[in-house]
């Protein structure tokens, strides 16, 4: 039982151990306020015989545990936290002051989620919160809910983890501490991103850079960098978000070679050359179906019987346009197959740091990126290999988000395998069957979270499932369909969802079925909706077709229905078919 009264040193101090000063202590937290990395660390070296020599029984024993965690989260490589927490022994905790046992169990908290276990982290930040009066410490309660932000963020709640960041930032604020803050501000512009609002996203983030730039803090100038990055993936400038990642994984190496941040930004760098690589594959398939094209037209005019006459053959070196073809299509694969070696070995040298610094998201995130660059390549096997283990590796931390997409990765490979008609066998169903499964649960573990995308990215590859080769259930994937488009809310979909949503909305079109809306309206069955909600959702659905008809051009719409080309691109923007203008 924690003893709320006892103040002083404890009766039972060893001899000849020292007591942990104050003086200490208020230096480490004031390079921590400052983002003085290096001389905090410094500091902490300077101390290493009081730190690995702690004894639960010094004063201000408690105290220093806590800092200690700080410091191990800001990257300080001392003795192991949790063993330092391990000489606090039941019997040790039972004569400590209350505002001691708080410092204490911050500790703790900053360890359960340094091990990946979000649930005992909270649970030690909420204890701390419920008492902080009794702690008469401002300073480690903005950190405490800094920390709870985090761990919300890494269990998907957004809103929530946006409340408690701020409420940290609003503390360091207000004790004169803009660098701290500044830190908490680059988990606030994340968690905003996450929530659509771009642009508010990247002026938070912004300022809280101009703050840095003069520190030493070269994690949170690489988080920075990271989260540029991220961005620039989610809107196609691949190029420009590898430019950022290499500037991530710069300023984190300044830190540490092997920080597990930096094995993060070697995993976003792999899909960013990733998604440059599906740019090129959709190139050379582009040119492919052109020469076939081509190829028939000239057949049908005679043209190819003619060359043949003049001695040129098909595949004749001496046919100018057929030798540059050629060599353009050499160049986009040498490149291609460049990009995905290059991503690999990303993958490979995060997957390295990682067997050092474990960390269980980290390690999913490279199965997972690896198995969609297999799929990329037509190996199902390996993608459904590391899919697979993806899965299970975020199974052990029951971390939604990332199984989630595994389950979304793994419903494409078994949509692959249908449509490449692989290993049906006996039942030629298997493969849908499963795909529509993992379909389903992803749907299940997204809504454990608060990831719009997620959420949308699932039902998206359920309408795609309903409308495969097996099923061929357009009214079912229209469903999706829309709920995919509901979920997507205020966020803009990455490129390669943008283009399932297209692929998605184009078969169920082609395959002619009448939308339910219209069914229900024509029975009179409006349910709740006014007169003006029936007529918005009937414009959406008769541009979207229109639009289609018109060969994907606004102009024609506008013209054809005597609208305004704005409220047509407004309207396409709104239901995602095109994207809107930022």
């Amino acid at each position: 039982m924690v003893k709320g009264a006892r103040r002083g040193i404890p009766a039972n101090l060893p001899a000849g151990a020292a007591a942990v000063g104050p003086a200490f202590l208020s230096e480490l937290r004031e390079h921590v306020a400052a983002r003085e990395i290096e001389r905090g660390i410094t500091s902490l070296r300077a101390h290493h015989d009081l730190i690995s020599r702690l004894d639960p029984s010094q004063q201000n024993a408690a105290r220093l545990a806590a800092q200690l965690a700080i410091w191990t989260d800001i990257g300080f490589a001392g003795p192991p936290l949790r063993e330092i927490l391990n000489r606090f022994k039941p019997e040790s905790r039972s004569d400590l002051s209350i505002a001691d046992y708080i410092c204490l169990r911050s500790a703790e908290g900053m360890a359960a989620m340094a091990e990946e276990t979000m649930e005992p982290a909270i649970a030690h930040f909420d204890f701390v919160l419920s008492l902080g009066d009794e702690l008469d410490d401002r300073f480690l309660l903005a950190i405490v809910y800094f920390w709870k932000g985090r761990c919300l963020r890494r269990r998907g709640e957004y809103d929530e983890a946006l409340i408690y960041t701020g409420k940290g930032k609003d503390l360091a604020l207000g004790l004169g501490y803009p660098r701290m803050a500044a830190v908490m501000q680059v988990l606030e512009s994340w968690l905003l991103f996450q929530q659509g609002k771009w642009k508010e996203a990247v002026r938070i983030s912004q300022a809280a850079e101009s703050v840095l730039g003069e520190t030493d803090d070269y994690v949170t100038l690489g988080n920075i960098q990271s989260f540029y990055g991220r961005m620039a993936r989610r809107e196609g400038r691949f190029d420009k978000a590898i430019e950022f990642f290499e500037s991530a994984i710069c300023h984190y190496g300044k830190r540490d070679p092997k920080h597990p941040n930096l094995a993060r930004s070697l995993a976003n760098m792999a899909l960013a050359k990733r998604g440059i690589a599906l740019q090129l594959q959709k190139r050379i398939d582009r040119d492919a179906q052109l020469r076939r094209k081509t190829s028939t037209t000239h057949a049908k005019s005679g043209v190819a019987h003619e060359l043949r006459e003049h001695g040129f053959r098909k595949s004749d070196s001496r046919n100018p346009e057929s030798f540059a073809t050629d060599s353009r299509k050499k160049d986009y694969r040498s490149r291609l197959t460049q990009l995905r070696r290059e991503a690999l070995e990303h993958l490979d040298a995060a997957r390295a740091i990682y067997q050092q610094r474990p960390n269980h998201h980290g390690v999913g995130t490279v199965y997972l990126n690896a198995a969609y660059l297999h799929l990329d390549s037509g190996d199902f096997q390996r993608a459904e290999d590391d899919a697979s283990s993806a899965h299970d590796v975020a199974d052990e931390k029951q971390d939604y988000i990332l199984m989630g997409r595994a389950r979304i990765l793994q419903c494409m490979i078994e949509n692959a395998k249908v449509e490449e008609e692989i290993g049906g066998g006996a039942d030629p169903g298997s493969h849908a069957r499963r795909a529509f499964e993992f379909s389903q649960e992803a749907i299940d573990l997204a809504k454990h979270t608060q990831h719009h995308l997620l959420l949308a990215n699932a039902h998206l590859w359920q309408g795609l499932t309903q409308c495969n080769s097996f099923f061929d259930n357009p009214e079912a994937a229209r469903a999706s369909y829309d709920l995919a488009r509901s979920s997507c809310g205020a966020n803009q979909p990455d490129n390669n969802m943008w283009q399932d949503m297209q692929t998605l909305g184009a078969k169920i079109l082609r395959k002619g079925s009448v939308h339910p809306a219209l069914k229900a309206w024509s029975q009179g069955a409006v349910g709740d909706k006014t007169f003006r909600q029936i007529s918005d959702e009937f414009a959406e659905i008769v541009i979207a077709r229109v639009w289609e008809r018109e060969g994907r051009k606004v102009s024609r719409v506008a013209a054809r229905l005597s609208i305004s080309p704005k409220k047509v691109r407004r309207i396409l923007a709104r239901i995602g078919r095109r994207k809107p203008r930022r």
